[in-house]
């Protein structure tokens, strides 16, 4: 009975291992996912960037003169035209300085008329050797301080009449009126603001780009010699007219190591207002860009990583260093290369050596699922 125990033993033991082993040696079935070829192409990048909107010209206008606020022609948000009269203030005043001013260059002129025929007399008596010569000398400074002093009289003729025209403000280029803070009868000094005056039939918008990205729209195909842009309102729809890039400053702010971009807009409906936000949509085209689909991307200690697929079908995990990030794909800056293939999604359920089955898919299909 022992040896029969023994023996069924040995058999359940044998048959567990010999099953254990054809387990193993099932070849394990590959699991499909979609895999990409890398190819280089020409690429349109478009980068989003916040902008401030500027009128082309912003004007303060500011009293030049000391008065009440006498009145107002015109209100807020009016259209005006060069030239044409916003404010007055009270000017009898200045009228009293201008009149006093005339009389004093009258007075000044009399003045030198008679001291020039004097000079003349003098002048005169000496020749005929009736005075000494000393006379003439001092009849002749006596004319050149009367003429000294119509000089004198003219300048404040013209600085009372200066500021009689002063109390008359008119715009100064065709625009469109802001604020008017004070009131009929306010007191005004020199200096006090009155309103501003906005000339949007074009508008400037300034926007801040990195340096990579500064360094790409230079390079681009587009580059400077076509520098149209797109402007995204605040409400998110898209402005009916394109704009374009004027001048880029000369330095990047240290701080955020950005460079300003200046832009022009027409704005024939005026629909843009000086003070208003929006955001710029800068395109230019990057040449032969390796592109690879985000989710074809994982991180792991802050690093960016792919699985490549060799020719055996297996994949293997490979680093990389992207160059520009978009909104559903990278720029490959170094560590892929043109030919391989990649596998494009589901990298979250892929272990390292595993052997799968690959289903191509051609980037462009998938750029183009992206858009």
């Amino acid at each position: 009975m022992q040896q029969r125990y023994i023996y069924a033993m040995l058999v359940i033991i044998l048959w567990g291992c010999t099953t254990n082993g054809n387990t193993n040696n099932k070849k394990e079935k590959a699991q499909p996912f979609p895999v990409t070829k890398l190819v280089m192409k020409d690429t349109l990048l478009k980068h989003n960037y916040v902008a401030g909107l500027q009128a082309v010209r912003n004007v303060e206008i500011r009293a030049r003169v000391n008065g009440f606020l006498e009145k107002i022609y015109v209100d807020e948000g009016q259209e005006v035209q060069k030239g044409q009269l916003l404010f007055s203030i009270n000017n009898e005043e200045y009228k009293a300085r201008l009149a006093e001013a005339n009389a004093s260059l009258s007075s000044a002129i009399a003045e030198a008329k008679a001291a020039e025929v004097d000079t003349r007399r003098v002048k005169m008596l000496v020749d005929k050797k009736v005075i000494a010569p000393t006379e003439l000398e001092v009849a002749t400074a006596k004319l050149n301080a009367a003429q000294a002093k119509i000089d004198q009289a003219r300048s404040a003729a013209a600085t009372a009449a200066m500021h009689l025209n002063y109390t008359n403000i008119h715009a100064p280029f065709d625009g469109t009126i802001d604020r008017i803070p004070l009131k009929t009868g306010s007191l005004v000094t020199d200096g006090t603001l009155l309103t501003t005056v906005s000339d949007t039939h074009e508008m400037y918008a300034y926007f801040n780009v990195s340096e990579t990205e500064y360094l790409e729209y230079r390079k681009s195909k587009k580059g400077p010699s076509n520098k149209a842009v797109s402007l995204i309102l605040a409400d998110g729809t898209s402005y009916s007219y394109p704009g374009k890039v004027e001048t880029i400053e000369g330095e990047f702010e240290s701080s955020t190591g950005a460079i300003a971009f200046r832009a022009r807009f027409p704005n024939p409906q005026k629909l843009l207002k000086h003070g208003a936000s929006g955001s710029i949509q800068l395109e230019n085209i990057l040449e032969d860009a390796l592109i690879i689909p985000q989710k074809a991307v994982f991180e792991m200690q802050d690093k960016n990583y792919v699985f490549v697929v060799d020719t055996a079908n297996r994949v293997s995990m490979r680093s990389f260093m992207p160059g520009s990030r978009l909104s559903h794909c990278y720029i490959v800056k170094n560590g892929l290369a043109a030919g391989e293939r990649i596998v494009c999604e589901g990298t979250q359920t892929i272990r390292e050596g595993m052997h799968i089955h690959p289903v191509t898919i051609p980037l462009d299909s998938l750029l183009k699922m992206k858009m």
